[in-house]
């Protein structure tokens, strides 16, 4: 028997129906162009139906210039105009639109993975030092200002330049970069557009963890699935130690999607829209151009912000350990992005096409042999990283060609909500989330009560689940499973 489900909107009726396992359609109806394609398990599925993920989806499939269909990954969830989850390209040559709620308001959020060649047993006694420095080095919290103050300029220099700036003024390392999505800059950039309330946000601020599901993890590998590529990646044993950065563009990223946001707003018939939180205009327009360009000056400011915390982290270690940061080989494996939309060339019923794929909170999945990938892992695919939420398990994964063929390369980014952070907060306390942790083996540092409760560990879906569907329909395969020892929370 064909397994479906009938949800009714007050905007339209959708029918989504399984078509093989972890594979579903939303069916196609008025206004929808393009029909939807979920990618989850019957268990993750009857969290999506509960709320408004769907309906979104269908919106998204609504919109100017969208090809093949829109996507909808295992961590799916609502979020702002897009499902949280969501991946959509839109045709360049046909009107394509390009959508501030089809990025994000942290544009680039992203997650960075360092390697060491250390082991659990060499830092167990020194754990909760390490974690205390790190905090100590790093800040982290809801308007957390940076350690440094950079100028104007250098935040001008930032926007365009993005890791560069930072290692040619000393954070971090020349091979860096190598092992950055984009080498870390997007040079399609400029900063003409983006206005003074954003300039002043992001210059105190960049250099910083910030808060909500942001994080820093120390972490030590649970399981190793695919040992070649392990080994490409330097992920040789379990019990290695690794750290995980999980951060992305702050206040300055909000505050550039906030603005253009209500600029469309004003240039834009509303009305005809399936969701006013779907504002978008023609990418080749004016507006759209501005935007973009912006947008990547903001992924450039969050390329820099983890890597000015990819500094301090070593440093850390460094202070904590007695041991150069280059002797524990503590080198990037990889700085994946999630809310971007990215011009790519794909192939839609067997044409190449110009488009600009849309990835809110989904990771840039990319096969072996691909050109944009490193030296280094041309021939295993692209390192993907998942993290999971405080306390949980987070994995590694590979790119595959799969992705490129059916998901617009594109995977999940991480384990997704199932609950509120305002229902969070009254049925959790900030004492329970830490014991908990702590009979867990993990030690939490966090001057936020509401930083712990809102992100643990229940209010998420089983990143294990999310994994195993990524990995079972092939848009991304497991390698590593990562657990934490240690975690910094703003």
């Amino acid at each position: 028997m064909v397994k479906e489900y009938n949800i009714a909107t007050n905007e339209r009726n959708l029918r989504v129906v399984k078509e093989k396992q972890n594979i579903w359609k939303l069916k196609k109806v008025p206004p929808m162009r393009v029909e939807g394609t979920i990618y989850a398990s019957d268990k993750i599925m009857e969290n999506m139906i509960n709320d408004r993920t769907l309906w979104q989806l269908s919106n998204v499939a609504s919109l100017q210039g969208i090809v093949k269909h829109a996507i909808l990954m295992p961590d799916g969830h609502e979020g702002y105009g897009f499902p949280i989850g969501g991946v959509a390209a839109f045709n360049i040559q046909e009107q394509g639109i390009i959508s501030p709620g089809g990025v994000g308001f942290d544009i680039n959020c992203g997650v960075r993975l360092l390697r060491t060649n250390l082991l659990f047993e060499d830092i167990k006694d020194k754990r909760n030092q390490l974690i205390e420095e790190i905090f100590r080095n790093v800040p982290a919290g809801l308007g957390e200002e940076a350690r440094i103050k950079f100028s104007k300029e250098e935040l001008l220099d930032i926007l365009i330049e993005g890791v560069d700036f930072a290692i040619k003024n000393g954070f971090g390392w020349k091979q860096d970069k190598e092992h950055i999505e984009e080498n870390g800059r997007m040079k399609q950039a400029s900063y003409e557009y983006i206005s003074d309330k954003a300039m002043d946000r992001g210059r105190v601020q960049i250099g910083s963890l910030g808060s909500g599901n942001h994080f820093l993890e120390v972490q030590v590998v649970d399981k190793i699935f695919d040992e070649k590529a392990a080994k490409a990646m330097g992920i040789n044993n379990e019990g290695q130690v690794m750290i995980m950065i999980h951060t992305g563009s702050r206040g300055f990223g909000h505050q550039v999607a906030s603005d253009f946001l209500r600029i469309m707003e004003h240039h834009v018939d509303i009305s005809s829209l399936p969701d006013r939180e779907l504002v978008s205009v023609e990418f080749n327009s004016e507006i759209g151009q501005r935007y973009y360009l912006s947008m990547n000056a903001a992924a450039n400011f969050a390329f820099t912000n983890r890597q000015l915390i990819t500094h301090w982290v070593r440093q850390s270690f460094e202070n904590i350990l007695d041991m150069r940061a280059k002797d524990m080989d503590m080198e990037i494996v990889y700085d994946v992005t999630h809310n971007m939309a990215k011009v790519e060339e794909h192939k839609v019923n067997g044409e190449k096409l110009k488009l600009v794929v849309h990835r809110k909170g989904a990771t840039r999945s990319l096969g072996k042999g691909n050109k944009l990938l490193p030296a280094s892992y041309k021939s295993i695919g692209q390192p993907v990283i998942i993290p999971g939420s405080m306390g949980t398990a987070s994995y590694v994964l590979l790119g595959s060609e799969k992705a490129e063929q059916i998901s617009f390369s594109s995977t999940a980014h991480g384990a997704g909500r199932v609950m509120s952070r305002k229902k969070a907060i009254k049925t959790f306390t900030k004492n329970q989330i830490e014991k908990m942790l702590l009979e867990k083996g993990v030690y939490v540092r966090s001057d936020s009560w509401r930083g712990v409760v809102e992100e643990a560990p229940q209010v998420y879906k089983d990143i294990d689940e999310v994994a195993k569907v990524s990995h079972e329909v092939g848009i991304g395969t497991l390698v590593a499973r990562l657990v934490p020892v240690g975690v910094v929370k703003g």
